[in-house]
């Protein structure tokens, strides 16, 4: 199975010419990182396995006519009381006063405190000089806001808005020590497709299994233009912040657990306005986010998958998500196996992502086509492997490094590359690419791939990594 993609909710107005054709089918902001793999799930499949599942696993009873009356009441009544403290987040350039994009957010203090995500703020971090934000009520009355803080690992900023001389309405955050039971159910809301203002209906599902950040799975629609938005309990107080959802399902979408949230606003109550690009700040963070990245590969022993002789290193199940696929038919004469692993621990930087780990590998045992057709056919695959030998306005041109070598028990061609952040000092995206080269018929060629690491850490997981490919001879 393909990599499952998951998108944050901002609403590109780019987007807006299509949502006259079709509002059904409104294209979001550009997909950051792992845009080349589809994400598709055929129906009838695993449920998502990222998940808490509910206890005891009983499909609910279609709900009668009473109860969609009560469900409906309920919406209209937190739409009621969460209504005025809500906001559209716009960002404007600021030459031509023309919207960039568009998000939500609430405010959660009365001198104008508005939480909302730190993609719906970024350009706000990155280029003030070029970007402007501004909030808009759901009355239509409108304001300039400032940026005070963000959190890229959590995905969250807070704003100011400037010059409000009334005291604003304010969403209050639930107690932490008032947990929520499985499958209780709760209220999303936001400004979906920059259509209006909305409140979507679903369930509390627990927290995200082996998300690198807490994350509450939502069981409920959340649509671009929603990011940023609360998601409340039954009584209007505010349990998470809306920020994204799974393409390949429905109803698969994700919060923000409000601690975080409480947490950054704490810190933003007496910070000063940012008014100069913060890469300096983000890079700040970001360089956190890899050291904890950094440490917890490194402290989890990899698992071993197997295939014939060959023992290859797989990230523990707390870590990472799995998925193979057995011989491939286009390949007669040829047992190819494949495997792809991912880490959920992407982190939102602007317009782009970084922060992802991901290992692939290929598996090949052909005894029919003899060493030199094998040969041929194994050296291509490794030819065929994507280097990022290309820069591009985020990160430098790849600089590769190629040897032999032989860190346990079987001998590797390995290739390593890494590519310079521009404006994020001291990160780097890295790929390691190896062979085995110890068999005439048979190979495994493994990929690594890290966004955003510091160089030593770099090192030390590609160590890691390489020590970790074993040859178990047959007894």
């Amino acid at each position: 199975m393909p990599f499952p993609l998951i998108r944050p909710l901002r609403l590109a107005t780019s987007s807006l010419l299509l949502l006259l054709c079709a509002l059904a089918h409104a294209q979001p902001a550009p997909q950051p990182a792992a845009a080349s793999t589809p994400a598709m799930r055929p129906a009838g499949s695993a449920p998502v396995d990222g998940t808490t599942p509910t206890p005891g696993g009983a499909a609910a009873a279609a709900p009668t006519a009473a109860d969609a009356a009560l469900l409906s009441r309920d919406a209209r009544r937190i739409y009621e009381l969460s209504r005025d403290k809500l906001v559209q987040i716009r960002t404007l350039l600021r030459n031509a006063n023309t919207q960039a994009s568009i998000g939500s957010g609430f405010f959660v203090s009365a001198d104008g405190l508005i939480v909302t995500n730190f993609h719906v703020a970024s350009q706000l971090a990155l280029e003030p000089e070029r970007y402007r934000g501004v909030y808009v009520t759901m009355e239509g009355q409108e304001g300039e806001v400032e940026l005070l803080a963000f959190d890229v690992q959590r995905d969250l900023a807070v704003l100011r808005a400037k010059g409000r001389t009334a005291a604003a309405p304010v969403l209050g955050f639930r107690p932490t020590t008032d947990a929520l039971a499985q499958g209780e159910r709760i209220y999303s809301l936001g400004n979906p497709l920059d259509i209006g203002f909305a409140v979507t209906e679903g369930t509390y599902n627990g927290l995200v299994k082996r998300s690198f950040y807490p994350r509450i799975f939502f069981g409920g629609a959340l649509n671009p233009g929603m990011s940023g938005g609360p998601a409340v309990d039954d009584a209007g107080r505010v349990l998470g912040v809306n920020v994204a959802k799974r393409l390949d399902g429905e109803q698969v979408s994700f919060l923000i657990p409000a601690e975080f949230a409480q947490a950054l606003v704490q810190r933003a109550a007496n910070a000063q306005p940012i008014t100069q690009a913060a890469h300096a700040e983000m890079t700040r963070q970001l360089m956190e986010h890899q050291q904890l990245l950094t440490d917890r590969f490194l402290k989890a022993p990899f698992r071993e998958q197997r295939h014939g002789n060959y023992r290859l290193p797989v990230p523990d199940d707390a870590l990472a998500r799995c998925w193979g696929s057995g011989r491939d038919p286009a390949f007669p004469g040829l047992n190819l196996e494949r495997t792809q692993c991912q880490a959920d621990s992407d982190v939102v930087a602007g317009d782009f992502s970084t922060g992802a780990v991901r290992l692939s590998y290929e598996a090949y045992n052909a005894p029919t086509l003899g060493a030199a057709r094998f040969a041929r056919m194994y050296s291509q695959s490794f030819a065929n492997e994507r280097l990022p030998t290309r820069g591009n306005r985020h990160q430098t041109a790849a600089e590769c490094t190629e040897r032999f070598v032989d860190p346990g028990t079987v001998p590797l061609r390995a290739v390593v590359c890494l590519s310079a952040y521009r404006k994020l000092t001291g990160l780097y995206n890295m790929t390691v690419l190896a062979t085995s080269v110890n068999q005439p018929t048979q190979g495994v060629l493994g990929r690594l791939d890290v966004q955003g690491i510091a160089f030593d850490n770099g090192m030390k997981l590609a160590s890691h990594y390489l020590k970790a490919f074993r040859w178990e001879a047959a007894p």
